[in-house]
């Protein structure tokens, strides 16, 4: 598994309570046809089920066609190597492998079990596993000791006819074969003729040398290296057949001594494993992959400064060129699926691996500019790994891993339309996730302070200390201390030094706040002393009130009160952008669609002139989503029919959106349905919209409000939002009772300044 970030640690009470809220754990199974009627249920089991009983019992390779097996991966391991915690049994590893089996459906849309087989006995492991091969089109093996997971995934890929891959050796080493074709690219060296060296002769070090092999070095250029130093030709301590294989003839004994004049170095070992002075006695443009986990054997600031001129990558996402599996293992074995591969043979890694090279030297999208401060890395010593949340992955590393097994003759059906398959694959996932990822590291590169308005409030303190444990900036909570104290020591969260609190009721800012909100409420039947009670009684609007002078940046609330009631309190402190039209806009996720729906919570009845400018409004916010819009003005009916006053306001408004040429796709009166329907728009050749539309304008936001709350309870949709936009200071109104992680996302977006 990949390292963590070292700005992104969480409390171990923070990870138990994430695993345990809800429905405890991280994965659930969700049936993929209707079971509502008597019908259902008869073609969903007995009778209906026998008819593709019998059509696969006749023919086995329908079982891709009538079950889940194409898109079903088995996460399989025995715990005896949990991460870098060592061997702590089969059940401590399911947390793990639920991990594996969530990474792999939010990036390849794969479906996956995770398997704890109870056995240190690779014997008794391969029985186990060889059986359970026809449920399932892959297997990933995780976190199994060396030397038994070379046995255990030779053996298997042996008796299995599906693809079984041991992620800790191969998906490592493809993602630094990946990085070292472009460094030697960028320092002029030939894989025929550069020397490696590679300290760490477990799993994942000797896959590493074999895939370089695989591409072109020739084994004498490599000096493995274990804990007892190097390992040549002769030696007889701690050595095993796999690393006999890799035995030099070199007159070398020592890291140190293998690292003399060497041009490039793979780390899989231990923090601190490499000095300066090893550095030092490298060639010149020394390449260094430092992968330890989860601190490199020399960090990158110790490299630079006694080489200026090296390139280093490490296993760590606050530095430069991460070596992460997640950019490899869903994308291969999305290929390896769709083509119904009977293996993952070299040429599929070569592949992979090759693909991202690639990658890396193309021009980066916005969403992944987003995340370096709206720098776009270039191709360079910097950026020779693609980052793990490109977009572009799936519809790279995929197809070149599937267009491989048909090359090399272990698919079992080609796909004969590859450019339809990459634009499939593209509308697999979410792009909204890699957005929200994107925003975290934005954020994360220029910290905010932020006002948590219900400083007291159990979630808010969750929220709060993950928003400062996560690098998002410093929160500052309303509330009495004493309490805020209290409800922390509840949680068994440490109140940090750098948290600060501050007493609404008793603050040094509330003679300056009171003048400030008389001079805005005067004429709206507030006294003096009315401003002060509000000042000192109402968290949200004194929350509101620090946002306004500058004391801090930005500010979410609502945890305890009603939506409504919260915009209120923000309105009497903060007022619209100039030219900007205050909306709320909730995007809601549901099998893979994204759609936005607007406006949620601000305008009651809007008129035709209101409705075109929620539309234009949640068109921008769309984009802000790094959606392209397409935009439906919803009404019950359908171009004209049936004719109500409400669908000719939305009409009217589409008239002006007209009148104005706005700079995305519009149309309506439009039903819901149709606007979301590909099938049914082709009904209406006149249509203005592309495709089904991505964002939705409610004919009021009552109707707005009730669909998403709908989609939600019903559909199984994930909200987020209502989000604020508009305003002129960024402030974020969560739902009443929201969820720790749910106030933490909008505590992000309001630093973002999502709204602005």
């Amino acid at each position: 598994m990949a390292s963590t970030s070292q700005r992104t640690r969480v409390t171990t009470q923070e990870a138990l309570q994430f695993h345990a809220q809800g429905k405890p754990g991280k994965l659930e199974i969700t049936p993929t046809k209707p079971l509502v009627t008597q019908r259902d249920l008869a073609l969903a089991y007995s009778p209906g089920v026998a008819a593709p009983v019998e059509a696969i019992a006749e023919n086995p390779s329908l079982a891709y066609d009538y079950t889940n097996k194409g898109n079903l991966v088995a996460v399989v391991s025995n715990g005896t190597a949990i991460l870098g915690l060592g061997n702590l049994g089969a059940l401590a590893a399911k947390p793990v492998m639920e991990g594996k089996g969530a990474l792999f459906k939010r990036f390849a849309d794969i479906d996956a079990l995770d398997l704890l087989v109870d056995t240190e006995d690779v014997d008794a492991f391969i029985n186990c596993v060889r059986y359970l091969g026809p449920t399932f089109g892959g297997i990933n093996l995780e976190d199994i000791k060396a030397p038994d997971c070379f046995i255990i995934e030779e053996r298997l890929k042996e008796l299995l006819d599906i693809p079984v891959f041991h992620d800790d050796q191969h998906g490592t080493a493809i993602i630094a074969a990946a990085g070292m074709i472009n460094a030697l690219d960028l320092t002029g060296r030939d894989i025929a003729n550069f020397r490696l060296v590679v300290n760490g002769a477990g799993a994942a070090g000797i896959a590493c040398i074999e895939l370089m092999c695989a591409l072109g070095m020739p084994k004498s250029n490599v000096v493995l290296c274990d804990t007892k130093g190097v390992i040549y030709q002769g030696r007889k301590s701690g050595m095993n057949q796999w690393k006999s294989t890799y035995a030099s003839t070199t007159k070398a004994r020592t890291l140190a001594e293998a690292l003399e004049g060497a041009d490039a170095f793979f780390g899989l070992s231990a923090k601190g494993a490499v000095t300066q002075d090893m550095v030092r006695s490298m060639a010149a443009k020394p390449i260094i992959f430092a992968m330890a986990n989860p601190d490199p054997e020399i960090t990158p600031e110790e490299v630079h400064a006694v080489r200026e001129d090296a390139i280093v990558a490490t296993g760590r996402s606050d530095y430069p060129n991460q070596v992460n599996n997640v950019l490899g293992f869903p994308f291969i074995f999305r290929g390896a699926l769709d083509v119904q591969a009977r293996t993952i043979n070299d040429e599929m890694k070569i592949a992979a691996a090759r693909a991202l090279a690639e990658l890396a030297r193309e021009d980066v999208p916005d969403v992944v500019m987003a995340a370096f401060l709206g720098r776009r890395p270039t191709y360079g010593r910097e950026y020779i790994i693609p980052a793990p949340f490109d977009p572009r992955l799936i519809s790279r590393v995929s197809p070149a891993v599937a267009q491989a097994a048909m090359d090399s003759g272990v698919a079992r059906r080609p796909i004969v339309d590859m450019e339809g398959y990459v634009s499939r694959l593209t509308g697999r996932l979410d792009p909204v996730s890699t957005w929200l990822q994107s925003i975290f590291e934005r954020v994360r590169a220029e910290p905010k302070r932020i006002v948590f308005a219900e400083g007291d409030d159990p979630g808010a303190i969750r929220a709060a200390n993950s928003y400062f444990a996560q690098g998002l900036g410093v929160p500052v909570l309303v509330g009495a201390p004493d309490a805020i104290r209290a409800r922390f020591k509840e949680a068994g969260i440490r109140l940090r030094d750098e948290f600060e609190i501050i007493d609404n009721r008793h603050s040094p800012y509330t003679e300056e706040f009171a003048e400030f909100l008389y001079s805005r409420l005067q004429r709206r039947g507030f006294l003096k002393r009315d401003c002060v009670r509000q000042v000192m009684n109402e968290r949200n609007v004194f929350a509101a009130l620090l946002v306004a002078h500058g004391i801090a940046d930005c500010m979410v609330a609502g945890v305890t009160r009603n939506w409504t009631g919260v915009f209120q309190d923000v309105r009497r402190v903060i007022d619209p952008e100039p030219g900007r039209h205050v909306i709320g806009v909730s995007l809601a996720l549901c099998r893979g669609r994204g759609v936005l729906v607007a406006d949620t919570n601000v305008h009651d009845m809007p008129t035709a002139q209101e409705l075109a400018n929620i539309a234009v409004e949640a068109a921008n916010a769309a984009r802000k989503f790094g959606m392209d819009p397409r935009v439906a003005l919803l009404t019950y009916s359908t171009f004209g029919q049936p004719q109500s006053e409400r669908s000719d306001q939305v009409r009217e408004a589409v008239s002006i959106l007209a009148e104005r040429g706005v700079d995305f796709e519009f149309d309506g009166d439009i039903a819901a349905d149709v606007a979301l329907s590909q099938d049914l728009l082709k009904l209406y050749p006149f249509c203005r919209l592309s495709g089904p539309a991505n964002v939705l304008v409610m004919p009021a936001f009552h109707a707005a409000s009730i669909a998403t709350k709908m989609l939600k309870e019903l559909g199984g949709a994930t909200l987020i939002g209502p989000l604020l936009v508009g305003l002129s200071k960024s402030v974020q109104i969560s739902t009443l009772g929201a969820k720790d992680a749910d106030i933490l996302n909008l505590a992000a977006l309001a630093a973002y300044d999502f709204g602005g």
